[in-house]
C-alpha cells in the first residue's frame, strides 16, 4: 500500500479543501497540491529517477517540502529527508551514502550542496506547477522502503533507518488510536523539522484532510506559533520538550492561554516535570507524550493528553513522569543481560517488535542483526515497566546527547575534534542545560608542546559539523580518566564537568 494513496484519496473527496498554507497565506487546495504532486513526479521520473531509487531532500520547512514527500513517493521511489541544519560536507556524505539519484533543494542550501560537489540538485524550474496533472500511484507493497532515514549510534557515520510504507501506515493509524484523532477541521503547524518527527506527522493529517500550516520563519517562534494557532485553531504540532519550554515561558510573559492549540506531541528528549506541569497550567490540557526511535518512528509508547493532564488519579505524578504504555500495534518488554524478562519495576533495556519497526539498517547487515534480534528490535534505553504497563525511561546505555530535542553523537564531535591538530585527545559528553536540555561539553588534552583555545577549536568544528552540534563548553586537562583497558570513564568526566568551573558558553 503506498502512503502516498492517502493523498489521492482526499483529493478526490474533496478537492476544493484547504490544504497548504505559507504563514497565513493559503496557497493550495488539496486538489491543487495534488496536481503539483503530480507535476513534480513527471518530472522526476523526466529527469531517470525509477521505483525504489533514492531521492534526498534538503530544505527548510515550507510547503513545497509537502509536494516533494507525496511526489516521490506517488512514483515509486525512497525520500531521503535531511536535516537542513546539517554542514554541506555531513549532507554530501548522506546523500553518497544512499546512493540517491537526485536530491531536491532550493536556494541557499542547493548552493551549498553544489559547492561540496554532491549530487547536482535539480533546478528550480522543477518546481513550476501544472494545474492539469492527474495524480497516478505506483504500487508499492507494505514492505517496501518509503523513507531512508539517517540516525547515527556512537561508531560515528550515520546509519540509514528503512522504513516501510508499511511502517508508515502503522504509525499513522496508532497516532489516531494511542496518540490522539486529526479531524478536517485541524490544522498541522509545522515547527520541527520536516526531515524528523514533523514531517512523519504529516501523514495523518492528509489522510484526514486537515490543513497544513508552514510558519513564515520556517522553524519555531513562540510568538508566531500563539498567532497561528489563533488564526486557525484545532492547531496540533510536533515539539521537543524544548521547544514546550520555550513556548510556556513566552505565553506567561504575555499572558497568552494557547487559544487555538488542539495537541501538542512532545518526543525527542527528557521532558523535566517542573515543564510539563507549568505547560499545562499555562495551557490546559492539550499535551500528549511519545516514545520512539528512528528504528521505530514515533512508535514505541505514547501518554495520552488526558493522563498528561491527570492531577486527581492515585499513582499521577509516577505516570507524568513515564512515557506511556506501548502503542497498539507494537510489543514492548525490558530485558536483562541475561536475556530474561526483567520483573516488574526492574531495570534493563527496552525491545519492541511489532509493524512500527524498521526492516533494518541500510547496507548494513551487521548492524542490522546486532539491532534486531529474533523479531525484537533493541533500542539501546534503558527503562522500566510498571504493573500497570507504564514505562519509565531510567537511562541511555548510547552516549548520545540529546540537545534542543536533535540528536547529537559524541563520537562524530570527537572525530572532528581529533582532525585538528593540536588535540592529542578528547572526550565529549552531555551535560544539563535548564532550556537546552543538555550541552555539548569536551574534555581537550592538548599535543605536547602545542596550544588551542576555544576560538580556534570552534572555527574548526564550524568548518566540519552543523553549529548545533559543536561544544558549548571545553576543558583542557593533562589526561582523560581511563580503567585498565585504556577505556576512558565518562562517569568520571560527567563528576569532573559538576565540580569544574565552566568557560563561558560559546555564543
Amino acid at each position: 500500500m503506498n502512503i502516498a494513496n492517502w493523498l489521492r484519496r482526499t483529493a478526490q473527496k474533496t478537492p476544493n479543501r484547504p490544504a497548504l498554507f505559507d504563514g497565513e497565506q493559503s496557497c493550495a487546495t488539496y486538489g491543487a497540491f495534488a496536481a503539483r504532486v503530480a507535476s513534480l513526479a513527471s518530472a522526476l521520473m523526466a529527469r531517470g529517477v525509477a521505483p525504489s531509487d533514492r531521492v534526498a531532500i534538503v530544505m527548510k520547512n515550507e510547503p513545497d517540502y509537502l509536494v516533494a514527500l507525496f511526489a516521490v513517493w506517488s512514483m515509486g521511489g525512497v525520500v531521503v529527508p535531511i536535516n537542513a541544519k546539517l554542514h554541506a560536507k555531513e549532507m554530501c556524505w548522506i546523500i553518497e551514502n544512499a546512493s540517491a539519484t537526485l536530491c531536491l533543494s532550493k536556494g541557499a542550501l542547493a548552493a551549498a550542496l553544489r559547492d561540496a560537489g554532491c549530487v547536482c540538485p535539480m533546478p528550480d524550474d522543477t518546481w513550476e506547477a501544472r494545474e492539469d496533472r492527474v495524480l497516478l500511484v505506483a504500487h508499492r507493497d507494505v514492505t517496501d522502503i518509503a523513507w531512508l532515514f539517517y540516525t547515527s549510534g556512537t561508531t560515528g557515520r550515520p546509519k540509514g533507518v528503512q522504513i516501510t510504507h508499511g511502517n508508515l501506515v502503522s504509525m499513522s493509524l496508532c497516532y489516531q488510536t494511542d496518540v490522539d484523532v486529526v479531524r478536517p477541521d485541524h490544522a498541522a503547524i509545522y515547527a520541527a523539522p520536516m526531515s524528523h518527527g514533523a514531517g512523519l506527522y504529516s501523514m495523518m493529517h492528509v489522510r484526514h484532510g486537515a490543513r497544513h500550516v508552514f510558519p513564515a520563519s520556517r522553524g519555531f517562534d513562540p510568538s508566531e506559533i500563539l498567532s497561528l494557532s489563533r488564526r486557525y485553531e484545532g492547531v496540533h504540532m510536533f515539539a521537543a520538550p524544548t521547544m514546550v519550554k520555550r513556548l510556556t515561558d513566552h505565553a506567561t510573559s504575555v499572558g497568552a492561554n494557547g487559544e487555538g492549540l488542539n495537541t501538542i506531541v512532545y518526543a525527542g528528549g527528557p521532558m523535566y516535570e517542573a515543564d510539563i506541569l507549568r505547560a499545562v497550567d499555562q495551557f490546559g490540557p492539550v499535551f500528549a507524550q511519545i516514545y520512539g526511535q528512528g528504528e521505530c518512528p514515533m512508535g514505541i509508547t505514547a501518554l495520552t493528553k488526558s493522563e498528561v493532564a491527570d492531577r486527581d488519579t492515585d499513582g499521577w505524578r509516577a505516570r507524568l513522569n513515564s512515557v506511556g504504555t506501548a502503542q497498539s500495534a507494537v510489543a514492548v518488554r525490558v530485558r536483562q543481560p541475561d536475556g530474561v524478562e526483567a520483573a516488574t519495576g526492574a531495570v534493563g533495556e527496552i525491545e519492541v517488535r511489532g509493524s512500527t519497526v524498521m526492516a533494518g539498517y541500510w547496507n548494513a547487515p551487521e548492524a542490522t542483526a546486532d539491532t534486531l534480534r529474533d523479531g525484537w528490535l533493541r533500542t539501546g534505553d534503558m527503562g522500566a515497566l510498571d504493573a500497570q504497563g507504564y514505562l519509565t525511561l531510567m537511562d541511555r546505555s548510547k552516549d548520545v546527547i540529546i540537545s534542543g530535542g536533535s540528536n547529537i553523537y559524541p563520537r562524530e564531535v570527537e572525530d572532528v575534534l581529533l582532525q585538528h591538530p593540536a588535540v592529542s585527545e578528547v572526550s565529549v559528553i552531555g551535560q544539563f542545560h535548564p532550556e537546552w536540555g543538555e550541552d555539548v561539553v569536551a574534555f581537550i588534552v592538548s599535543r605536547a608542546g602545542m596550544a588551542c583555545d576555544t576560538a580556534d577549536l570552534d572555527a574548526h568544528c564550524l568548518a566540519h559539523i552543523a553549529r548545533f552540534k559543536r561544544p558549548k563548553r571545553y576543558h583542557f586537562v593533562p589526561d582523560l580518566p581511563k580503567n585498565n583497558y585504556g577505556k576512558i570513564l565518562k562517569t568520571d568526566l560527567r563528576e569532573w564537568a559538576r565540580r569544574l568551573p565552566g568557560s563561558e558558553p560559546a555564543p
